[in-house]
Formats: structure tokens, sequence, C-alpha cells
């Protein structure tokens, strides 16, 4: 990315570049280009990018390298995708955090509030999480810390431990360092262009709209 020492600009999705520096897939999240209804970006795109999805697992993962993760859990629903992908490469199971009414057995449930204002509940099955089993939560965002938070208690309250938590990006909000202040977090975000995904504009959105008008 423009401005960046550590995030050159990368949009083509099969090939990798010659210097990939920590978080270099992160160019290749594309632009929202449906209006506000819609998140303000979109990063399952750096998941079609083969080496961008291993290098952004091995970044993710690099801070618990020494910790103890029996379980991983991802939270409905592009925190499937990227869990899965965890809980595989680290030969562990993976646990759903689904959203309310799609578990057709006994669950245990949490009602919060997520990104956009509209009260939603979420669950898991009551026989996945037992005393002192040590989960990484992971989740594709946090944006406003609302539906991590309530993930976060759905394990505590079950009795499990939150060995960490890891995402592509934990934006400063009141609830991302409430996080952040709280847990082990983890994400793929170098310090020097994390004003760029607080102010919701990436310098590589600028070369999107290049290849489009090209």
């Amino acid at each position: 990315m423009p401005g960046s020492n550590t995030s050159p600009i990368h949009l083509d999705l099969y090939k990798s570049p010659e210097n990939r520096t920590r978080g270099w897939y992160l160019s290749l999240m594309a632009p929202n280009e449906k209006g506000p209804s819609y998140a303000w970006l979109d990063p399952s795109r750096l998941y079609c990018h083969q080496q961008a999805l291993q290098d952004c697992i091995e970044d993710l993962l690099q801070p618990f390298k020494n910790d103890q993760i029996e379980l991983v859990a991802g939270i409905d629903a592009m925190g499937f995708i990227l869990g899965a992908a965890i809980a595989s490469h680290l030969g562990k199971g993976f646990l759903a955090i689904r959203k309310a009414g799609h578990l057709c057995v006994k669950t245990n449930s949490q009602t919060y509030v997520d990104y956009s204002g509209i009260e939603k509940n979420m669950e898991t099955r009551t026989d996945a999480i037992k005393p002192g089993v040590r989960i990484l939560l992971v989740d594709q965002w946090i944006e406003t810390g609302g539906t991590m938070r309530a993930a976060i208690k759905l394990v505590e309250d079950q009795g499990g431990i939150v060995a960490g938590v890891a995402t592509i990006c934990i934006e400063d909000s009141d609830g991302g360092k409430w996080v952040r202040e709280n847990y082990k977090c983890s994400d793929c975000v170098p310090d020097d262009i994390r004003s760029q995904f607080n102010g919701h504009f990436l310098e590589s959105f600028h070369a999107f709209e290049k290849q489009q008008k090209s």
C-alpha cells in the first residue's frame, strides 16, 4: 500500500509477490461497491489466494505459538472460514458459534448487538465446551466488538477459557480496545497502516479503481 513500508499493493489472486512482508495480502481485499448497507470492504477476497491464506494464518498464530489451545471456535458466519482453516492448521477441533435458530440440538445462547445496531442471539451446542478447555476465538473482523464480546461471554459462562482472539483486523473502537485490553489478541494489520483501517478506506482501493477503469 502507498505510504507503507511493510504492505506493498498486490491485487493478483494467482501470483505471489517476491517480498512477502507481514500483511502483504491485505491489499487483496476488495472495496465495497454496493453502498452503505454492506460492509466497507470484502476481506474474503484474500482467501481466494492460496499463499495469502496461508500467510494470514501464520501471522495470526504467531503470538500463540507457545500457548495451549485445545479447541478453535469460529463466529457465524465469516469466522467459520478462517476459524476452520486455523483449526486444521493446528490439528484441533472446530466449534461453530452460530446465529440463533440454526442448531437442531440443545444450545446455550447469548444476546448481543451487532455492528449495525440490531439485537441478535448466538448459540453453541451444550456438549462442546467443558470447564477449563482453552479456546481460541476466531472471527473475520472486529468493528464494534459486540459480537466478539458475546462469544467470549458464551464461552466463559460454560466454564471455557478464552486462550486468545484472532481476527484479520481489530479496529480501534471502544469495543475493539476492550477486547485488546482484556484478552490476548492477534490481528494482521501492521501499525503503520492501522489508521487506514480505522478510517475505513485503504490506499490500495485506488489500485482497484484504476484496475476497473483499465
